[in-house]
């Protein structure tokens, strides 16, 4: 009974001290255009903006070299959350559904992006949503 016991601590000692594994969701980016394809950020037309949660706590963003921005942190939940974007052009509200996975590395994915608003064209591009604001 000793020996097991002994057997077990030293296998709890081992397995607890093994390397942390935590997968991020996938980046979530959005290009905002105009009606014939202009990026709004490139051309001056889109500043300032903004974007919180439902909680009204600002989400970081991150500007990229080809004037997209992506939503830092977002994601790392289950369940949904709502967000709304703020801009000199226009408001609107969107959601971020997600669920924690296990598998080699724990963490979470995002599984789906819901825009809601009138006048919102969104496509899904590769790697990045694009975004019409008329």
């Amino acid at each position: 009974m000793k020996k097991i016991f002994i057997f077990l601590v030293i296998a709890f000692v081992f397995t607890a001290c093994g390397d942390d594994c935590y997968n991020a969701p996938q980046p979530i980016a959005f290009e905002f255009v105009n009606a014939d394809g202009e990026n709004l950020i490139t051309n001056g037309t889109l500043n300032p903006f903004s974007i919180s949660d439902e909680n009204h706590i600002g989400v970081q963003l991150t500007k990229t070299s080809d004037d997209r921005v992506i939503l830092e942190n977002v994601g790392a939940y289950n369940g949904t959350k709502n967000y709304t974007f703020y801009s000199n052009l226009k408001v609107f509200d969107f959601s971020i559904q997600s669920s924690e996975f296990k598998g080699g590395c724990d963490g979470y994915q995002i599984n789906k992006l819901t825009f809601k608003g009138v006048g919102i064209d969104v496509t899904d591009e590769k790697g990045y949503y694009k975004i019409v604001l008329e």
